[in-house]
């Protein structure tokens, strides 16, 4: 009988049959199904209701499991009684009924010789509880017969504690007993009526563990009992030691501790520091970050636990998502593919249903049944970025690309590339599949920078571009990143379109005729380096015989630099010089920024700079070893493009600081304001009338040549202006005033987000404001920006003032403001 809801297990049951709920593993009627082989029950008939297809598509015809397998479904609920008579036809010899929803390893073979010595129309099988307030009671005679029932008694009536479990043999006489056509059930009606008719009725009080599995806390209860082997199931796995059962394929760290009784799965993957204490089950493919601890919990398949996660007493639904530090106290249940963000914390009892999203940092009380707390999104500041293949699996790169595609005409070309990481390489190629797949056309660069992608697409047949590569700082995550035809970040506007389309499956599907094809475009290198080159001064560069000391940081820079190099006649001192992913993961901006230092003073270079793995952002180093931070190279950089072209405009973020703005109207350019965004950024470097754009995260855009960030183009751009105005770059930066910005975060729930920024301009009211991007209070001496995060429960603070203390002091006073708005 496998056709109950189980609605006392949700949200375990939202979304699945409660037979099919894992039990250590295995669907708890798969364990049934062995139960009755195990005794010789080798023809099943299933009766079925809720999600039916879900139990067909598992068990099929019970071929796999070594029995034959039919189905009965139930159109409208019958009741228990009821759904065995629809499965009548079946039924035409003596059978047994068991529900498919328990654990049990009762002797079916006791009972059914217990029938057969007593001659019965009917035997139920009982079991002695301690509390049988939940159950029917059966109360039986000194030969076993059957005298009354009690269903769900009260203790004044409690005249026995051996319950009804739900296991009966029975004759096809019974079906005299069950009216067809409405909802019966047997113990309410059937077998009070075959007592009232004298026929023969028999309880059997069963030796063995039986548990109906009906609770949230039965379900984790009886999970205890398999571990501990007080029931007698088969468990995947072999036996690692005592207790402590590891599946085909699991990879345990050699420093993670297992304590057990537990059951770890196939595919398994636990990180370094782990814990898994007592009576823990991990489902199929489940990964477990560095340093989680997990006690009693039960996870089920392809869920993923960021490191530090702590689990107690709970249970985790199938294809979770759970990032580093989430807190789980004990009775906390998660449906299926909830996503909870860094640092949250879900308090004991409380129930996530399916697909919801809890916000990182959240504190959660109270269920989460039908709202979610926090707002998912799939783009982000730069793309699209998560844990290769647990959030930015192929399937899902495959249906995403369809879905970018189908917003281009069928016939066009897009272009793509990726860096030198396999996790890359996977999801490029799931990328094209897709393009191709609505129609679409593709030019593969295979590996390449970022900067080389963006001009490509721009001087291409491209109408649009993609690129993915590992996030910088996170070897575990990829990002994909979207261009159009303009080399750019797409819009916010069409990244909604996409992910419309994307959620509604509105994908174009091109016939077998209509599908893309796939190139390889030539000499694309070359025509960056020709372009790139043609935007400045070669002979004067060369002229200047420049010493440089470059870092490529491992990556696909090194494919670019030295064409550029070739024509720039400079003596380069290169570290790092090829790609390499395990290098690149291991690298450190800082310290490879400290060591290009070193070099630059030992070798009497005339800069260094290090480049990041992408070619988008760089650090630049002047010829006395002095780092410059990105705020002090925005500086540099400003003062050296508008004093080689006055009067020009400027594009820069609105927390840029003022030195930069003073020196732009000392030469007379102007200075276009921008948002916090890169995308914003260069959608207004590709205007066409700015010549010089910059982030505070290193990334410098030169739009002569290109309206994107690009390292190279940086590198080069400085030669020129540092050969035309023939000064060494010590000189420039020993002339740059202190820049002191101080930068706060307030953990704000999304639903204040709102109120924050209202207060925040009701206090900006009859002051000097600048509204691009968040509230920026302009002061005499300063400035102080609050700034909502688009992607995260946060709001940002920064701030400039004279001196570090007071520039720390103004951004902790508003920070302070706006904790006392939230509370």
């Amino acid at each position: 009988m496998a056709g109950g809801e189980g609605t006392r297990l949700r949200p375990l049951t939202s979304n699945q049959p409660k037979p099919m709920l894992p039990m250590a593993n295995r669907p708890m009627m798969e364990h049934v199904v062995n139960l009755l082989r195990s005794h010789g029950f080798d023809d099943i008939v299933v009766t079925v209701a809720f999600m039916a297809n879900v139990i067909r598509s598992y068990f099929d015809d019970g071929s796999e499991f070594g029995v034959r397998m039919v189905y009965a479904t139930e159109e409208t609920p019958l009741g228990t009684a009821g759904s065995v008579r629809n499965a009548r036809e079946q039924l035409d010899e003596r059978f047994l009924v068991i529900s498919g929803d328990v654990l049990t390893d009762i002797d079916l073979g006791a009972v059914l010789s217990h029938h057969d010595s007593r001659g019965a129309l009917a035997t139920i099988a009982l079991k002695a509880v301690d509390d049988p307030l939940e159950f029917g009671i059966v109360i039986t005679r000194e030969d076993g017969s059957v005298e009354r029932f009690l269903e769900k008694p009260t203790w004044g009536q409690v005249f026995s504690d051996t319950i009804n479990t739900g296991i009966y043999v029975l004759e096809p006489d019974i079906f005299d007993f069950i009216p067809e056509g409405r909802p019966v059930d047997f113990s309410a009606e059937v077998f009070p009526a075959v007592l009232a008719a004298g026929r023969p009725m028999h309880g059997y009080v069963a030796e063995g563990y039986w548990e109906d599995v009906g609770t949230l806390d039965a379900y984790l209860r009886a999970h205890q009992d398999v571990l501990a082997q007080r029931v007698q199931v088969q468990l995947t796995g072999f036996p690692l030691r005592h207790g402590v059962w590891l599946g085909k394929g699991a990879d345990v760290h050699p420093s993670a501790v297992v304590t057990g009784p537990a059951v770890i799965g196939d595919n398994c993957a636990v990180g370094p520091g782990v814990s898994v204490g007592e009576y823990c089950v991990l489902g199929a493919n489940v990964q477990v970050g560095d340093n989680a601890s997990l006690v009693r919990a039960v996870v089920h398949d392809n869920a993923f636990l960021g490191g530090g996660t702590r689990l107690e007493g709970c249970v985790v639904g199938r294809a979770c998502d759970l990032r580093h530090n989430v807190r789980c106290e004990e009775g906390v249940v998660l449906g299926d593919e909830t996503f909870v963000g860094a640092g949250a914390v879900i308090k004991s009892g409380v129930k996530v249903y399916p697909f919801k999203t809890v916000e990182a940092g959240a504190i959660v009380n109270t269920s989460i049944v039908w709202e979610s707390r926090g707002a998912r999104t799939l783009f982000g500041r730069l793309g699209i970025q998560g844990l290769a293949n647990v959030d930015i699996s192929p399937e899902l790169v495959m249906r995403l690309s369809m879905a970018w595609a189908s917003t281009l005409e069928k016939g066009s070309t897009v272009t793509t590339s990726r860096d030198t990481s396999r996790a890359a390489r996977v999801l490029k190629r799931a990328v094209m599949v897709g393009c191709n797949a609505a129609g679409v056309h593709v030019e593969d660069l295979e590996v390449a920078t970022i900067p080389v992608t963006r001009f490509q697409v721009r001087t291409g047949a491209s109408l649009g571009g993609v690129t993915v590569r590992l996030a910088e700082g996170d070897s575990q995550s990829v990002i994909l990143r979207f261009f159009d035809q303009d080399g750019i970040d797409v819009a916010e506007s069409t990244q909604r379109k996409i992910e419309r389309l994307y959620h509604r499956e509105e994908f174009r599907r091109a016939l077998a005729s209509d599908i893309g094809d796939i190139d390889f475009p030539p000499r694309t290198l070359e025509l960056y380096t020709a372009a790139l080159i043609g935007t400045v001064d070669v002979n004067a560069v060369a002229d200047a015989a420049f010493k440089i000391v470059l870092d490529y940081s491992y990556g696909t820079t090194s494919f670019v630099m030295p064409n550029v190099l070739a024509k720039l006649g400079a003596e380069v001192l290169v570290v790092n010089p090829y790609a390499s992913t395990a290098a690149v993961m291991s690298s450190d901006r800082a310290s490879a920024a400290a060591n290009v230092s070193e070099l630059v003073r030992a070798s009497g270079a005339h800069l260094g700079a290090v480049i990041d793995p992408g070619g988008e952002r760089i650090v630049l180093v002047d010829d006395e070893g002095r780092v410059l931070s990105d705020n002090e190279a925005l500086v540099l950089l400003l003062s050296l493009v508008v004093a080689e072209h006055p009067g020009t405009t400027v594009g820069l973020p609105v927390a840029a600081p003022r030195a930069a703005e003073r020196i732009a109207a000392e030469a007379g350019a102007k200075v276009v304001w921008t948002k916090l965004s890169a995308t914003h950024l260069m959608e207004v470097a590709s205007s066409g009338t700015l010549s010089f754009a910059a982030s505070q995260l290193g990334g410098y855009i030169f739009p002569a040549f290109l309206p994107g960030f690009d390292a190279v183009a940086t590198l080069v751009n400085l030669l020129a202006m540092l050969a035309s105005g023939r000064r060494r770059m010590s000189k420039l930066t020993g002339e740059l005033a202190s820049i002191h910005i101080a930068h706060e975060e307030v953990v704000t729930p999304w639903e204040q987000k709102g109120t924050v920024m209202r207060r925040a301009m009701e206090r900006a009211k009859g002051r000097s404001t600048v509204l691009v991007d968040g509230v920026k209070i302009v002061e005499p001496d300063g400035w102080s920006l609050v700034v909502p995060d688009p992607e995260e429960p946060v709001t940002h603070v920064w701030a400039e003032a004279p001196s570090e203390a007071e520039a720390r002091a103004r951004s902790q006073e508003q920070a302070v403001r706006i904790r006392q708005m939230i509370r």
